[in-house]
């Protein structure tokens, strides 16, 4: 593979990869079960640390909410980094 490419060359190469990897694939689902699995068990794993005698609903609701209170936390820091890189002057 050439090694002379530029950014937006491995960026257009990298996006023709995953398109192409993405319709060779009829069943996203199954494709990223497992990741989607080992995420899920994080969460599980707090909510019984946090909740060592709840019910397996319990501990499925406590996950879930434990599940979106992460990615809520990461929408924030991500806003937070937008604001500060937009706060900065640009380099001239």
């Amino acid at each position: 593979m050439p090694t002379d490419l530029t950014p937006e060359e491995r960026s257009l190469r990298a996006r023709l990869a995953v398109h192409t990897s993405w319709a060779n694939t009829l069943d996203p689902a199954s494709r990223t079960a497992k990741a989607r699995a080992a995420a899920n068990g994080r969460f599980e794993k707090k909510a019984r640390e946090l909740h060592p005698n709840a019910t397996p609903e319990q501990i499925a609701r406590a996950a879930e909410h434990l599940r979106k209170a992460h990615y809520t936390a990461m929408a924030m820091k991500s806003a937070a980094a937008r604001r500060a890189k937009a706060a900065k002057p640009a380099a001239a």
